[in-house]
């Protein structure tokens, strides 16, 4: 047995409106060839891979490795949407330790051209294309809508208090050259959004992107790599059949904290999955950053002085499809080597989650990675 960690990270530059050259494909084989520059490996180097994608169909991961040109030992293909990153990357830990390959490259990424994201999210799952597509619900907004109106009335929030999360990422976004939204936003210009599903608006929702991100897995990754101290993951939980204000990883947190053999308030870093703000509060609270639960009083006295979704989060970077899952964890693996440019925080200790696979009401799966510099 051998200890495995992260040795490199690569981001395909995010797009909104990408040209007629731009494929899954490419994005991924870019993601790719950024993460192994990073690490100082090449694309003979790779023997296993773990691939996310919801546009790389008709292709599979199989596909795409012989398109690369790898000879592989290991293989995986995940299709849990935002919970697909740490789902790999725990796969991809597991397959190193225990001596089935040594180098696992790690990539999820989509490509939207016009069209192609109404096509997805009008068949992403059976409950989706029999239930709610007929109503007619073009994606999760309307269903996200109604959990953010929960959690408004059960803790007393206002629209302004979601506005404090999308302004503050928005600012980690301005140092991110690879955020499409960078330009700063004021509160008073996120309450004056057009609505988009009640009471979410314009700033309350992922911008969808055309993009990729890999990490790179290794033996022995050595000084300047990153460890995963933990990791643990929640497919539907008991609370799935509650309100959705409570996900999966409330469940696991404690685990995973003993594991680790820290606490949320050991952390110098958290990446939370952050399709919206309601779930960046829900899963900071999960994760035991709000102890007493007051989250309007979380938001205004430890919300500006915690480092959180420091690339700007999906909110200002863009959500690239199933990328969504890999964002976090390759802006926690940047911070945590130090590559994090004007945004760096200095950080050793990381958390991470994963969110995602709504079916009716909410997402299904949850998780949460702990890592550390080495």
């Amino acid at each position: 047995m051998t200890e495995a960690g992260i040795t490199g990270s690569g981001e395909s530059p995010y797009q909104r409106h990408p040209g007629a050259d731009i494929t899954t494909e490419s994005v991924l084989t870019d993601a790719a060839a950024r993460a192994l520059r990073d690490a100082g490996r090449g694309f003979a180097d790779v023997d296993g891979l773990a691939v996310a994608s919801f546009t790389l169909a008709p292709d599979h991961a199989v596909d795409l490795a012989w398109r690369l040109g790898l000879r592989l030992r290991w293989i995986s293909e995940d299709t849990n949407g935002g919970g697909s990153g740490i789902n790999m990357l725990g796969h991809a830990v597991r397959a190193v330790t225990a001596g089935e390959c040594r180098t696992v490259l790690v990539l999820a990424g989509d490509a939207f051209p016009p069209g192609r994201f109404h096509e997805l999210v009008t068949g992403y799952n059976r409950a989706t294309t029999e239930h709610l597509a007929p109503l007619p619900l073009d994606g999760p907004n309307a269903l996200f809508a109604l959990l953010t109106q929960r959690q408004l009335r059960r803790h007393g929030l206002e629209r302004a208090d979601y506005g404090a999360i999308a302004v503050r990422q928005r600012s980690w976004a301005a140092h991110n050259p690879g955020a499409v939204y960078r330009a700063p936003l004021t509160i008073e210009e996120y309450l004056a959004a057009p609505p988009v599903a009640p009471p979410l608006h314009r700033y309350d929702c992922v911008p969808v992107v055309t993009g990729a991100d890999a990490l790179l897995v290794e033996a022995d990754p050595g000084p300047g790599g990153v460890r995963v101290r933990a990791m643990g993951t929640s497919v539907n939980p008991d609370d799935q059949d509650g309100d959705g204000l409570v996900t999966g990883i409330a469940g696991i947190a404690p685990e995973v904290w003993e594991r680790a053999g820290c606490g949320p308030e050991d952390l110098d870093l958290v990446q939370v999955y952050d399709d919206y703000p309601a779930m960046v509060l829900a899963q900071l609270a999960d994760l035991g950053l709000v102890p007493d639960g007051d989250l309007r009083r979380f938001l205004h006295t430890r919300w500006e002085s915690l480092p959180c979704n420091t690339s700007g989060g999906q909110l200002s970077a863009g959500q690239a499809g199933a990328a969504g899952g890999m964002h976090g964890l390759v802006e926690a693996v940047r911070q945590l080597r130090g590559q994090a440019g004007q945004r760096q925080v200095g950080a050793r200790l990381a958390a991470v989650t994963g969110y995602g696979m709504v079916l009716y009401r909410y997402g299904a799966l949850g998780n949460l990675a702990v890592l550390e510099a080495v």
